[in-house]
């Protein structure tokens, strides 16, 4: 049986930390095969053996700290956890105004000197009691998950604000209490940088939490664009139902200015449709009967029926918003070693923090210098923004791209896109419309023309290659009465073969006339290399192995392929054409479109060891194609990119699918891929620098020495602006213009 894919949300996490924690803990539960926790939107993806129970899932991410995990099954399940985010984000500010009303102006009575000195023990024992009580309500949160996270034996973010937060009330508690145990120098109270350092954290969360639901807005658009509700045909009435109770085959009318609904054919009628939020093409498309139509597209201009193909989560709409939100979650390489990295990165500070203290303490005797150095130093290096660099940057990144109509199947293609030193461009349907047409048909004297090609035809009838369905839509086209085939019989990249009227019948290439012994006469290949130096293909036709004919097909290149070209050399790339094709042909579009590396009469199963060789070589790999044939190939290749009109077992084998047909997104998604890096290694450097500086600043190394101390508060407020700066050098990816 297929393994089930699991997607949860998660409550409580705060940092980095928390995502090894729970990943570690996961890794433990027998069943699970890989389980990826996303940081930025607070939720898992996990995959499991069937037999794998939710509630052990549960368990275990319960177990590993203060979270609360609860599966997400439905978009409904999506607004849900939104909205209790949103309700959770105000209760936030709530905390935050209290701390906040009451820390400054206790703050500003002290720089003004207008509060009562240590001796009015009465009122300050009012103030540690006050402040107690202000912290339980604002910062409870910290306290709990630091007390989980030591029952549970590990340390979070709410480690480091508890210790902070929870030494200074006690030291200043302690000063009030009993002032004979602390020196006189050093008998200062820090209840107001207590609130004012839990209040700023809070806030600090607040702009980071509305920062990242900005990150996500291609998810959000995709979501919008679900209709509510569908009108459909059923016993001689029209009614309207909920998008929930559309079934397959159910008949669908949609009307001027209505969203479509679900996936499906039409059977009567005629419109304009607007693709646009899912394939980036600004123009609507013209449908009419037989045409797909596809969930969550606008109706133009006309009234339509259509039948009902695909509901629910299977309908395009669906899948798309599914296979953004599995690349957003998936980690690429830099990001696990950050994981790693931040996983040890809190108690590291812990030890630092304490070390710190003892020297201010012991070695230089200064108890003032002790606390506010080490309060100091745990509130400033939580590793917050460390976590964060990667995975905002890839949401951003994914999303954006899924906007241009470039679906990013796998997140590591976004990472490999930007490294790419060869694009492999298949021809048929990819070069070219891929929809071959028959141009000439040139035979031996005395043999019809129409007669040839309602020979072909009904050869080809039971062809699914498309230069087979040309000759069939040629003769059908000219209304020919065609014969009876037997004994049909296909040979992959080669050509067909069939019995008609008692007569042995062969079509296909060069090649295949050759494996089946027949005799290749000069005129012919004079012909057939005329009609190759015109870009048309040029089919032989066999009568008892003796050839009768030539029908040459053309397949239109596509009006933007050689600007996608000229694209993609200026950003340093090679670009070459791999083809099936009659070589001659094959140049001939390559000359064309403007590309200078051509591999022609290539087998399907060949397709494959080209990549593999130019692999070989150093090259890393882009791999363009849309047929069955190319699958291998886009399997191979270190980014396989594949149509989204062409077969699924091509889509299915490649990493980033193209929405819409035309050859310009590819270099628009490797600009995005490039953008998409350069966001994640500044928002690494300056993780990776903020921190780096904030302990010997926090310790008081270079402050202490010009005479000068960073104030708790201080640190405090830098600790959540860094996440926030995090966080919004991530959303200018959102303006990256394609």
């Amino acid at each position: 049986m297929k393994n089930q894919e699991i997607r949860l949300s998660i409550e409580g996490m705060g940092c980095a930390s928390c995502v090894g924690k729970i990943e570690k803990k996961l890794a433990a539960v027998d069943g699970i095969v890989s389980a990826n926790i996303n940081l930025v939107d607070r939720t898992a993806r996990i995959e499991a053996r069937p037999d794998t129970l939710e509630t052990n899932i549960i368990d275990a991410i319960e177990s590993a700290g203060s979270y609360q995990a609860k599966v997400l099954v439905s978009n409904e399940d999506e607004s849900k956890k939104h909205e209790a985010e949103q309700a959770h984000l105000n209760y936030r500010i709530k905390q935050s105004a209290l701390a906040i009303l009451t820390g400054f102006p206790l703050m500003a009575a002290s720089m003004l000197g207008l509060l009562p000195t240590l001796e009015n023990q009465g009122f300050w024992l009012f103030i540690a009691l006050a402040t107690f009580g202000i912290m339980a309500y604002s910062g409870s949160h910290y306290f709990k998950g630091a007390w989980n996270g030591l029952k549970h034996k590990n340390t979070s973010m709410d480690t480091l604000v508890a210790m902070g937060t929870g030494v200074a009330w006690l030291y200043s508690t302690l000063v009030v209490l009993m002032p004979d145990l602390v020196p006189e120098a050093s008998r200062h109270v820090y209840f107001e940088a207590a609130l004012i350092v839990i209040a700023l954290v809070n806030i600090g969360h607040v702009m980071e939490a509305r920062a990242r639901g900005k990150t996500n807005q291609a998810i959000e658009k995709l979501l919008s664009l679900q209709a509510k509700t569908a009108r459909v045909l059923r016993d001689g009435k029209e009614m309207d139902i909920p998008i929930e109770e559309v079934l397959v085959g159910d008949v669908v009318r949609v009307r001027p200015g209505e969203k479509i609904p679900v996936d499906g054919s039409i059977i009567e009628g005629t419109s304009f449709v607007d693709e646009s939020m899912l394939t980036g093409e600004p123009m609507p498309v013209s449908k009419s009967a037989h045409d797909e139509v596809i969930a969550g597209t606008m109706n133009d201009s006309g009234t339509f029926l259509y039948t009902a193909t695909r509901i629910g989560a299977e309908t395009t709409l669906a899948q798309i918003i599914e296979t953004v939100r599995r690349a957003q979650s998936a980690k690429p390489d830099i990001a696990r070693l950050v994981d790693k990295v931040a996983s040890i990165f809190v108690p590291v500070v812990i030890l630092l923090a304490f070390s710190t203290a003892m020297f201010w303490w012991l070695v230089m005797d200064n108890t003032t210098l002790a606390l506010v150095t080490s309060m100091t130093m745990l509130l400033i290096a939580c590793p917050c923004a460390l976590g964060l660099a990667t995975p905002i940057s890839m949401i951003v990144g994914i999303g954006k791209a899924a906007e241009s109509g470039i679906l990013i199947r796998k997140g590591e293609a976004l990472e490999r896109m930007a490294h790419l030193t060869t694009i492999v461009l298949d021809k048929t349907g990819t070069i070219t419309e891929g929809k071959p047409q028959v141009t000439d048909v040139q035979t031996s004297d005395n043999i019809n023309q129409d007669d040839v090609l309602a020979l072909a035809a009904a050869v080809e009838t039971g062809s699914e290659h498309p230069l087979g369905k040309a000759i069939v839509d040629a003769a059908q086209t000219k209304n020919l009465e065609l014969p009876s085939a037997q004994n049909f019989v296909a040979t992959t990249g080669g050509g067909v073969s069939a019995q008609v009227d008692n007569q042995t019948i062969h079509i296909g290439n060069v090649s295949f006339l050759a494996e089946n012994g027949i005799k290749m006469e000069g005129k012919w290949l004079n012909d057939a290399e005329n009609m190759a130096k015109q870009a048309k293909t040029p089919v032989f036709l066999a009568k008892n192995n003796e050839i009768i004919a030539i029908i040459a097909i053309a397949d239109p290149i596509k009006a933007e392929t050689k600007q996608a070209i000229t694209k993609l050399h200026a950003l340093g790339l090679k670009v070459q054409m791999l083809t099936g094709d009659h070589e001659q042909t094959a140049w001939a579009v390559a000359k064309e479109v403007g590309i200078d590396v051509v591999t022609a009469q290539v087998k399907p199963d060949d397709k494959d060891n080209v990549i593999a060789r130019l692999q070989k070589n150093g090259e890393i790999v882009g791999m363009v194609g849309d047929g069955i044939n190319d699958a291998a190939a886009l399997a191979r290749a270190n980014v396989g990119f594949a149509i989204a009109h062409g077969s699924d077992i091509a889509i299915e084998s490649a990493d980033v699918v193209l929405m819409r047909s035309n050859l310009t997104a590819i270099p628009d998604a490797i600009r995005i891929s490039s953008a998409t890096l350069t966001n994640i290694k500044q928002n690494l450097w300056g993780a990776f620098i903020y921190n780096s500086l904030a302990i010997p600043v926090a310790a008081g190394v270079l402050f202490v020495s010009m005479g000068l101390l960073l104030n708790p508060m201080l640190a405090g407020a830098a600790m959540a602006m860094s996440s926030v700066t995090v966080v919004s050098n991530a959303n200018r990816l959102r303006f990256f213009k394609v």
